[in-house]
């Protein structure tokens, strides 16, 4: 296993404790699936802030290949994994225990994954907060999200995105664990391994 979708989010919403905390999350399903020997890394990017450039998640999972709990091919490289020919679908996107995870037409729907980034995997520029305040805010702000079963509301290409579908939004902002479940998310992240 290179690649899992985590079984459960931190339960504070889109606070993560940035990078550091949601790569610890990563690493500890992996070690209690029985993953070791492994660097995992979030698929997160993060807006400039502070003088630190922004940072990529294109950048920050490795070189590929990566498959599911089940050994199926999820991508061979990056480049793979941000084309069309990618094997993110909700029969693959499996979490750590090998297990599917709801989507679409299940209840509840969690089939919102937070990623920050744009369809290549970038972050985004300007000063719109899509990352939740680089992981940080369970309140204000919103988080870019991708559905890992590639359905939305329509057949538009950002209904099918499995990173960049879709901002969070509710009251009071959209960073909340109540405002994630509103859109169908449950605070998720996309784990890859990076060695």
């Amino acid at each position: 296993m290179t690649f899992f979708v985590t079984s459960a989010g931190l339960g504070k919403g889109a606070d993560l404790g940035g990078l550091e905390g949601a790569d610890r999350h990563c690493q500890q399903l992996a070690q209690a699936a029985g993953s070791s020997g492994k660097t995992w890394r979030a698929y997160l990017s993060t807006a400039a802030a502070d003088g630190k450039p922004a940072v990529n998640a294109r950048d920050r999972i490795g070189r590929g290949p990566w498959q599911n709990a089940k050994g199926e091919s999820i991508a061979k490289d990056v480049a793979d994994l941000h084309s069309v020919n990618n094997k993110i679908s909700k029969q693959t996107a499996l979490n750590e225990k090998g297990e599917a995870i709801n989507g679409r037409g299940d209840t509840p729907n969690t089939h919102d994954i937070l990623t920050g980034s744009q369809p290549d995997g970038t972050a985004f520029s300007g000063t719109d907060d899509r990352t939740c305040k680089n992981w940080t805010s369970s309140t204000e702000g919103a988080a870019m999200v991708g559905h890992h079963d590639r359905m939305g509301l329509d057949d538009s290409a950002p209904a099918k995105s499995w990173n960049s579908s879709h901002l969070s939004r509710g009251e009071g902002g959209g960073c909340s664990q109540v405002a994630l479940r509103g859109t169908g998310g449950a605070g998720l992240l996309y784990c890859f391994a990076a060695n």
